[in-house]
């Protein structure tokens, strides 16, 4: 399946484009056991430190899993393993203003979300949302558990969209949010009462497969969050000023 690999360049990076290639053209798919180190050193002529070096640049990406004692396989590639390096970036390059970055991001791809999900969503969809609506309804769980319910409802419409790229696109942005989210329900009062009813809004809008009408929910919705979210950016401004005072 391999080839041995020349000097021209870093030996490992060629090892590991080679593998990844096999992985990509599904000549080895996922859950697939490769061979063993040192069959895989013979192929590529290369030696063990070479071919480990390109097997931990593999692993880092999510493509492969190394196991020890049991081998190399090919990982079963989620939406996790897509998402991940982004929500990572993200992590690393919001500053303090991150909290507004992500509600405006949201207000420019969440409504015509919504408006997809009531045109195309299946009655499995139509169960799963109306299980995340009565959850965040009943629940008795704390600030992040309610977070948890919120994000959940969102996460589900996308996927509602029956879009593959869609959940992919918007995920990043929501795991970003449970800490956002769970501090405006511990000091907004109203907050949980909101999300409620408007979570119910969008998906009346939904389930009727009015598409307008999940978009103006949607967007909406999303205002009233920005208003809560520049409360929290309110209250952390003043917390800090007290703090330099003390």
């Amino acid at each position: 399946m391999f080839e041995p690999v020349g000097k021209r360049r870093l030996l490992s990076k060629m090892v590991e484009s080679q593998i990844e290639e096999a992985i990509r053209s599904k000549a080895v798919l996922p859950g697939e056991k490769l061979s063993s180190e040192q069959e895989l050193c013979n192929q590529f002529k290369v030696s063990r430190t070479a071919l480990r070096e390109a097997l931990r640049m593999l692993a880092a990406r999510g493509l492969v899993v190394v196991m020890k004692g049991k081998g190399i396989y090919v990982q079963n590639i989620s939406a996790e393993t897509v998402t991940d390096p982004i929500y990572l970036y993200l992590q690393m390059q919001s500053e303090s203003n991150y909290i507004l970055d992500v509600i405006h991001a949201r207000q420019i791809i969440e409504p015509p979300i919504a408006a997809l999900a009531a045109l195309y969503h299946t009655e499995e969809d139509a169960e799963r949302l109306k299980k995340d609506q009565s959850e965040l309804i009943s629940s008795m769980g704390n600030d992040q558990e309610l977070s948890r319910l919120d994000m959940m409802f969102h996460l589900d419409i996308a996927k509602a969209s029956e879009n593959l790229l869609i959940p992919l696109l918007l995920e990043p942005l929501h795991r970003l949010a449970p800490r956002i989210r769970s501090s405006v329900y511990a000091s907004v009062l109203d907050a949980r009462q909101l999300a409620a009813e408007w979570h119910e809004n969008i998906l009346n809008a939904i389930l009727k497969r009015d598409a307008d009408g999940a978009r103006l929910a949607m967007i909406r919705h999303l205002e009233i969050a920005e208003q809560h979210d520049k409360q929290i950016i309110q209250q952390q401004r003043h917390d800090k000023l007290l703090e330099k005072v003390v």
